[in-house]
């Protein structure tokens, strides 16, 4: 016989007797209770409850974990957390409890433990259990964030050391540049030498901290000649500007000796070679004569000047000559050019035209294009637009650009005294 009521009844729907028919009911609780097991593993936290009145304590399995606690030796009870609890944050703990006692929402705090002789960073709501009467005891999500902390330290600690060094290098690249100011004659502009004009330009790179040491030097010499000089050391930061100090002050006071530029070049790569070991330099050292418009001049592996002549450019031809520092006893030739009235000469180092994107003739070839429309009548400007011509300054470089102008028609000597004035 069929039981009607029993047909009529929906599965699942609970009867009078008081018990589910759905089939799966205990099935999804054990999924349920499986979820929150593997979401509590995921975010390192389990729960707790502490019972005042009864004494009672129970835990979730992973708060065992987090303890690094035997389930068979039980919970820990509230009174004894304490003993598990770092000394430092022991004021915590006691403001946590009294505060979750205390208040009727959830309260928070972090406080520290040590599990097996190892500090672990806890982070722990609580809130009372209440009953009609008041609470009778605390319920608590307990969250190891050791890992979370950690992290936090390192990423602090590598902000710090990265302010730090950020600090350095900007103290480093303040002292650089006071001394490469100090050590430099002051950035000329143009000069105004009688039926003659020079304009310097020492471009840094682009990137200032890699600050090198190119030098220039455009100073009359006791005989009345014209010493013009450019070089550049090897290397970059605060050993590259000393070495370049060194070479510079030396010339300076071996050009007072009158001797011709391939001599200074030699007695400069014996300094090289003897004092400043391991360290190599470029450079360019001449005099121009004011009565002849000579200018005679030597070189040590620096690219040869450039000759602007009728809005025509091109390299002088290059005279024997190694790297300040590279080998002894190999000779310097010395080469002489006359200038004509209208010319325009340009002595330069490297970093004008190298460029790790391109090829070292593009860059020379860029140059030459650009120096036949430098204006002699304003050399100052002219030598600006060559600058913005070539690509603006070299990003891992400092240069050096010098160039002696003579105006048309010059007819009388270029130098008529040992004064420099300004333009």
């Amino acid at each position: 016989m069929v039981d009607v009521a029993g047909a009529a009844e929906p599965l699942g729907h609970k009867s009078n007797k008081g018990h589910t028919d759905h089939p799966g009911s205990e099935n999804d609780a054990e999924m349920l209770a499986v979820r929150l097991a593997h979401a509590q593993r995921l975010g390192n936290m389990g729960w707790a409850e502490w019972h005042m009145h009864s004494g009672e304590t129970i835990w979730s399995d992973q708060v065992y974990l987090i303890f690094g606690r035997d389930p068979a030796d039980g919970p820990i009870a509230l009174p004894d957390l304490a003993k598990h609890v770092e000394q430092a944050d022991m004021g915590t703990l006691d403001r946590l409890l009294w505060s979750a006692v205390e208040s009727v929402e959830p309260v928070q705090s972090e406080f520290r433990i040590r599990r097996r002789g190892e500090l672990r960073d806890l982070r722990v709501v609580l809130e009372p259990l209440m009953a009609p009467g008041g609470p009778i005891g605390l319920h608590g999500v307990i969250q190891d964030i050791t890992g979370r902390r950690r992290a936090e330290r390192l990423m602090s600690e590598s902000r710090r050391q990265l302010l730090e060094a950020r600090e350095q290098a900007a103290e480093e690249l303040h002292v650089m540049l006071a001394l490469r100011e100090a050590i430099l004659p002051e950035h000329p502009g143009c000069l105004d030498l009688p039926y003659a004009t020079i304009a310097v330009r020492y471009v840094p790179a682009e990137k200032t901290a890699s600050l090198g040491g190119d030098w220039f030097e455009a100073a009359p010499a006791p005989d009345g000649r014209l010493l013009l000089a450019i070089g550049d050391v090897s290397g970059h930061g605060l050993p590259a500007i000393a070495h370049m100090a060194q070479l510079r002050h030396a010339l300076v006071g071996l050009a007072m000796t009158g001797q011709p530029a391939h001599r200074l070049l030699t007695w400069l790569n014996d300094l090289a070679m003897h004092q400043l070991k391991e360290t190599t330099a470029t450079a360019i050292i001449g005099h121009l004569d004011p009565e002849t418009r000579v200018f005679a001049w030597g070189q040590a592996g620096n690219l040869a000047p450039i000759l602007v002549r009728d809005g025509v450019a091109r390299q002088l031809d290059q005279p024997r000559g190694v790297l300040l520092g590279a080998a002894s006893g190999r000779p310097y030739e010395l080469a002489t050019t006359r200038l004509l009235p209208g010319d325009l000469l340009l002595l330069f180092t490297d970093g004008l035209v190298e460029r790790r994107t391109r090829d070292i003739d593009v860059g020379l070839d860029l140059v030459l294009a650009a120096a036949r429309d430098v204006p002699a009548r304003d050399l100052d400007a002219g030598l600006d637009h060559l600058l913005a011509d070539i690509g603006g300054p070299n990003p891992e470089d400092d240069a050096c650009l010098l160039a002696v102008s003579i105006p048309a028609q010059s007819t009388e000597p270029l130098v008529k005294s040992a004064t420099i004035d300004p333009c």
